[in-house]
């Protein structure tokens, strides 16, 4: 086989090998997430960006800081802008800060100090909702998610 024709074939099983094992990744890896702000979350009068409504249901990531859980088995915990020493449990969808999202987890976790930054992937739910099981209410959530400690 002449050396042009080698390298060639070389190259292509090179090629046909990286997309085989593209292909393989896992799809949490393989989907994109856009990723979002607080100060890009809400407009005026806390109405949503024209950004929050487009990736809505989509998968998101966030960085911010974990208040501390409301309970030490919760699945959720709510991610602040500025960490925060205590959680800002709110009642009802009026008194919702612009600087928070509630956050739940696909599987239970450790709860990392309020003042470490966290990395939150996950999808992304807008819109007024009651958890029926403890009552929090929250206008934004990011669902089936998970988080690492945020690079520096």
């Amino acid at each position: 086989m002449p050396a042009s024709t080698r390298r060639a074939f070389l190259s292509n099983s090179v090629l046909i090998g990286l997309a085989s094992g593209l292909a393989s990744l896992s799809p949490a890896l393989a989907q994109s997430a856009a990723r979002l702000r607080f100060r890009e979350l809400y407009g005026q009068r806390m109405v949503f960006t024209d950004k929050v409504k487009q990736l809505a249901g989509q998968r998101v990531i966030m960085r911010g800081f974990m208040a501390p859980p409301l309970k030490p088995d919760a699945m959720f915990f709510i991610m602040t802008k500025m960490p925060m020493a205590i959680c800002p449990f709110c009642d009802n969808e009026a008194d919702w800060p612009d600087d928070i999202v509630l956050v739940r987890l696909r599987q239970s976790f450790e709860a990392v100090r309020f003042n470490k930054r966290i990395e939150v992937s996950g999808t992304l739910e807008v819109g007024l909702e009651t958890d029926p099981e403890t009552g929090f209410v929250s206008l934004l959530r990011i669902v089936d998610a998970e988080f690492k400690l945020a690079a520096a």
